[in-house]
């Protein structure tokens, strides 16, 4: 049985966790093999994310006054956390990609942003395309707008030009 002071320690690393981190899915784990913790803790961290299984009394002193605070209280069951600062789809996607392939692997709830998101949010998120992909839809759609009006302004000199050279060739310009 651990110390009341390794306890605190414990709440106080979490606490920071928490604080650090603005995503955070809350998922059950019961049932998994020692080989599908492994995978699972190898997919996590490909997608820049931390595991952490925790204690569920631990977990709601350690959210107190903090946003997750909702998400992590009355919790019930084996619970483990799943937390990054970074791109919170391509987690999501590691994630669910994951579950399909162990059902003993479940989703409880999560955060993103601060705020909370059920399971079915989760599977939407999971669908969305990477940052990096959307970031270049909208600088496309930031410049196509640009592009289309250098166009039409180049193709008036382009016949400007093309009708001049023309009457030239024609002999059309006599004076």
């Amino acid at each position: 049985m651990k110390k009341r002071s390794d306890k605190h320690k414990e709440v106080e690393a979490l606490r920071r966790e928490l604080e650090r981190n603005r995503h955070l899915f809350v998922a059950g784990y019961e049932k998994l093999t020692v080989a599908q913790d492994f995978e699972l803790r190898k997919a996590v961290r490909g997608a820049g994310g931390c595991y952490r299984v925790i204690k569920n009394s631990l977990a709601a002193k350690a959210a107190e006054g903090l946003p997750a605070a909702g998400l992590l209280s009355g919790l019930a069951g084996m619970t483990s956390l799943v937390y990054t600062a970074a791109d919170p789809v391509a987690l999501a996607r590691a994630l669910t990609s994951y579950a399909k392939n162990n059902p003993a692997f479940t989703f409880k709830a999560g955060m993103v942003e601060g705020r909370a998101i059920d399971v079915a949010s989760i599977q939407q998120l999971a669908s969305l395309p990477a940052r990096e992909e959307l970031l270049a839809k909208v600088l496309f759609l930031i410049q196509a707008p640009a592009q289309r009006l250098v166009s039409a302004l180049s193709g008036v000199g382009r016949n400007l030009a093309v009708v001049i050279g023309q009457g030239v060739k024609d002999d059309k310009f006599q004076s």
